[in-house]
């Protein structure tokens, strides 16, 4: 991590992937997890870490994982484990695998948005429609970590907050998340 301003990529990829069918973690042979790896690391994050749960693979480099013990209790429980594993960083980039065609591009948007805005805090907008990456700066992560609860990630801490800077990115990526094959 660079020491001024470390950023923490952290990509969501525990869940068992009821409705896909398997954990999406192995979805495209495992390409869905390179491309979100990639995107974090060419986005401009320090520490790319994978949450994962149902399914525990090898990660791409440089990414490292983090297996949530508890990831069969929803979201929050891969968030909070991502939340821990970043330990100090400045900047937590959250990332679902789920998403295969958000890229560099996406992530290096939302990270500059939200390092420019007062708040700390900005979300990918694709044609006006929230979704991934969400950039948190490290003095709300307490609090993020405390509204974390069931198959809910950041969703209730971001939707009770007016402060949260919408980054359009509908020109760089769909941002679908794809829930079934």
């Amino acid at each position: 991590m660079s020491k001024a301003d470390p950023v923490a990529g952290v990509v969501l990829a525990a869940g068992a992937g009821r409705r896909f069918g398997m954990p999406k973690v192995l979805a495209d042979q495992g390409e869905w997890l390179a491309r979100a790896v990639d995107a974090l690391d060419h986005g401009g994050c320090d520490d790319i870490i994978v949450v994962l749960g149902a399914a525990v693979v090898e990660v791409p480099a440089p990414a490292r994982a983090v297996v949530a013990a508890r990831w069969a209790d929803g979201m929050s429980a891969s968030v909070r484990e991502g939340l821990k594993a970043a330990g100090d960083a400045e900047w937590v980039v959250l990332q679902t695998v789920d998403t295969p065609d958000v890229g560099a591009d996406v992530v290096a948007r939302v990270l500059d948005a939200a390092r420019g805005a007062g708040s700390g805090l900005a979300r990918a907008g694709y044609d006006g429609r929230p979704g991934h990456p969400v950039v948190v700066a490290r003095r709300h992560l307490a609090e993020l970590a405390a509204a974390l609860h069931g198959d809910q990630g950041a969703r209730a801490f971001l939707g009770a907050r007016d402060d949260v800077v919408a980054v359009e990115c509908g020109d760089l990526a769909t941002g679908l998340d794809i829930d079934e094959r």
